[in-house]
């Protein structure tokens, strides 16, 4: 049993500032994400993308932004359950919450805090018919250890971000790389397109434009891909491969959550925005992209605010009657879990003669 002060569904941008504004209240947190690693939709789906309403960044790339969010939490040392979902939640006699994952791992807290963005995001597969019995045979969704590859032949599908960084990672890894788009153009950063084209132009990566995966062939585990592609005639051909992964991208739903008895609406959380972003159920709030509530703006911004607000509730919760004074980090500094400490060089005071 994983056991915290407040118990964090989803990791992205605004469940890792949830866990800087907890640590300010000397509150111990740990997130749940299904994903593989942490930092949601700017890690798994656009990390190259500039984002240009963080207050105080002209611009930044959404995978530096998850960057700085880690590094800025560290100190207050989260725990993470990573590529897991959360699957049901109970409540105990004394109030607290016991969570537990779709893989049996169980959490429990006095305080639940769902940041799960737009929800718990899904693969967009292939429409491919066999695809599912070749899952974890060979098909995989998301790398998690890309030592898997180490020596095998790896077929990869799609023309995002995804699909250009891992061909490039696993070109120095695999035996063989074979990157198909079902068209000729990609859509990702320049500089990843850039360096395809010479990892290819090297001989590195084999590139198949415009086609796509039609089939699996295998018997216990993938042997090869049937590609279709279209030239001046449609053709078809196999690659004998060890390993398929198609990368088209993730679908957010909101999951098990729909099930534990909050309200929805649209496929959001209604939640209190007069105090807390409490939800209906005492003890539960959401923050971020997974709430609703009048005038709600879906703005990573407006999910940092969302997360200051929560945490201050929830230390009212553990700590029932104890009062917190606000105290700036301009004036206070911030003491880590781990030890360290940050704060502003003290002024020097002396008289003038």
């Amino acid at each position: 049993m994983i056991k915290t002060d407040i118990l964090i569904i989803g990791a992205g941008p605004t469940g890792l500032f949830a866990v800087f504004e907890a640590g300010l209240l000397k509150l111990k947190c740990h997130l749940i994400d299904a994903l593989p690693q942490a930092g949601g939709q700017c890690s798994e789906i656009y990390p190259k993308k500039p984002i240009y309403d963080i207050p105080g960044f002209p611009e930044i790339l959404a995978g530096d932004l998850t960057n700085n969010l880690l590094e800025q939490c560290k100190q207050f040392e989260p725990g993470f359950t990573l590529g897991e979902r959360a699957e049901t939640i109970e409540k105990q006699e004394d109030g607290s919450f016991i969570v537990t994952t779709n893989k049996g791992t169980k959490h429990q807290a006095p305080v639940v805090a769902i940041a799960g963005g737009l929800g718990s995001f899904e693969p967009r597969k292939p429409l491919i018919d066999n695809i599912t019995f070749f899952e974890d045979k060979g098909v995989e969704y998301f790398i998690k250890d890309p030592e898997v590859y180490r020596n095998k032949r790896v077929v990869i599908s799609g023309g995002g971000d995804s699909a250009l960084d891992w061909s490039i990672f696993l070109s120095k890894v695999a035996s063989e790389v074979t990157l198909i788009h079902r068209r000729n153009e990609f859509r990702g950063a320049l500089d990843s397109v850039e360096k395809v084209q010479e990892l290819k132009n090297k001989g590195k990566i084999k590139l198949i434009t415009p086609a796509e995966v039609i089939n699996v062939v295998g018997h216990d585990k993938v042997e090869a891909v049937v590609v279709s592609q279209a030239e001046h005639i449609q053709k078809e051909f196999e690659i004998e491969c060890d390993h398929f992964i198609p990368l088209f991208g993730l679908s957010p739903k909101l999951g098990p959550i729909a099930n534990w008895g909050l309200e929805i609406e649209k496929n959001a959380i209604k939640v209190n925005n007069a105090l807390d972003y409490q939800t209906n159920i005492p003890g539960i709030f959401a923050i971020g992209d997974v709430n609703t509530y009048p005038g709600k703006l879906k703005l990573i911004l407006c999910g940092f605010h969302e997360a200051t607000l929560m945490c201050q509730a929830a230390y009212q919760i553990i700590n029932p009657g104890k009062k917190y004074v606000l105290k700036y980090t301009t004036v206070s500094g911030v003491d880590g879990f781990d030890g360290t400490r940050k704060e502003a060089p003290k002024q020097v005071v002396k008289s003038i003669q």
